[in-house]
C-alpha cells in the first residue's frame, strides 16, 4: 500500500474503529476483551481506540468496555435528513431502520445461493449482507467496501479488493484504477446499496462510488438493489440508473403507487423482505 507504513496503521486504525462503532450500533455495549479478540489484538490497543473515540464523542468509556454516548444513542435527536449538509454519517444510517435492514439482507443472502462471484457494494445493508456471506465457501466475492471485506476475511469466502483511494467515513475504495479492475471482471450478480430511489432511476450521495456502482450493474449477470422503504421517493446528488437498468429490488415494504407502476414498467422484480426470515436465520 502507497503512503508508507503509517498510511498502512492509519488505515488499520481505521477498520478497527469501524468494527467499534459497529458493536455499538448493533448492541449499544462492549467489552475491551471480546473486541480485542475478534480483531486479533492487544486489549491495550482497543483501549487505546476506545479513548480517541471517546474524544470524538463517539462512545462513553466504562469499565472494562464502552457503550454508546448520549449522542450516538439518540440519533432520533438529530435534525431530519433534509437538513444535514450531505451525506450522514455511515453510523447515523446504521443505525436507522436496523430490522428493515436485516431483514432485506436475510432475503438477499437467500438470492445469492448457488452465485460464485458476488459484486458487494458499499453501505450499511450491504454490510449485514456481508457478515451473512462470512462463510460462503467456494464462492469470490469483490467489494468496494474495506468494512465489508474487513468482515469477510474472517470467513470462509475469497475476498477482493480493488487498489485505489479509501473515501474518509463510508471507507469506500476508488478511483481511475479502481474502476479498472472491476470493469475487467464478471459477476454472477450484484448487490447495489442506495440513498434514494424515485420514478427516475436510483441515487447516491458520491460521486465516486456512483462510479462503481455502475461498474456493478454493467458487469453482473443478475442486479440487485437493496433499498428500505425511507428511501422511496428520496433524490441526493447523484443519479447512478434508471429502473431498467436492474433486475430485482429488495426492500420492507410495498413501494408507493407511482413507483411500483414504474418498477413494473421497467421489468423489476420486487421482493418485499419477511421479518421472519430474518429471526429465523
Amino acid at each position: 500500500m502507497q503512503g508508507g507504513q503509517g498510511e498502512k496503521t492509519k488505515v488499520l486504525a481505521q477498520v478497527r474503529h469501524a468494527r467499534i462503532l459497529d458493536v455499538l450500533a448493533e448492541f449499544g455495549a462492549l467489552s475491551v476483551s471480546d473486541v480485542a479478540g475478534q480483531l486479533n489484538v492487544s486489549e491495550m490497543t482497543i483501549r487505546r481506540d476506545l479513548a480517541e473515540l471517546e474524544k470524538e464523542g463517539k462512545l462513553a468509556r466504562t469499565h472494562g468496555g464502552a457503550v454508546r454516548s448520549e449522542q450516538a444513542a439518540e440519533p432520533a435527536s438529530v435534525p431530519p435528513a433534509t437538513a444535514l449538509p450531505g451525506e450522514p454519517s455511515f453510523q447515523l444510517r446504521a443505525v436507522k431502520n436496523g430490522l428493515a435492514k436485516q431483514a432485506i439482507a436475510a432475503e438477499a443472502e437467500a438470492l445469492s445461493a448457488g452465485a460464485r462471484t458476488i459484486a458487494l457494494d458499499v453501505g450499511t445493508t450491504t454490510l449485514l449482507l456481508a457478515r451473512r456471506l462470512q462463510d460462503r465457501q467456494h464462492t469470490k466475492i469483490f467489494t468496494s467496501s474495506v468494512r465489508n471485506a474487513f468482515f469477510l476475511g474472517e470467513g470462509l469466502a475469497e475476498v477482493y479488493l480493488p487498489g485505489g483511494r479509501m473515501r474518509g467515513d463510508e471507507m469506500s475504495i476508488s478511483g481511475p484504477s479502481a474502476i479498472a479492475e472491476f470493469e475487467a471482471l464478471w459477476f454472477d450478480i450484484a448487490f447495489i446499496g442506495i440513498s434514494g430511489l424515485t420514478e427516475q432511476g436510483i441515487y447516491d450521495y458520491s460521486f465516486d462510488d456512483a462510479e462503481m456502482k455502475r461498474v456493478f450493474l454493467a458487469r453482473s449477470t443478475r442486479k440487485v438493489v437493496l433499498c428500505d422503504a425511507s428511501k422511496f421517493s428520496c433524490m441526493s446528488l447523484v443519479h447512478v440508473a434508471d429502473l431498467e437498468q436492474f433486475d430485482v429490488l429488495i426492500t420492507d415494504a410495498e413501494p408507493p403507487a407511482d413507483i411500483a407502476k414504474a418498477l413494473s414498467k421497467a421489468e423489476v422484480e420486487v421482493r418485499i423482505a419477511s421479518p421472519a426470515r430474518k429471526m429465523a436465520s
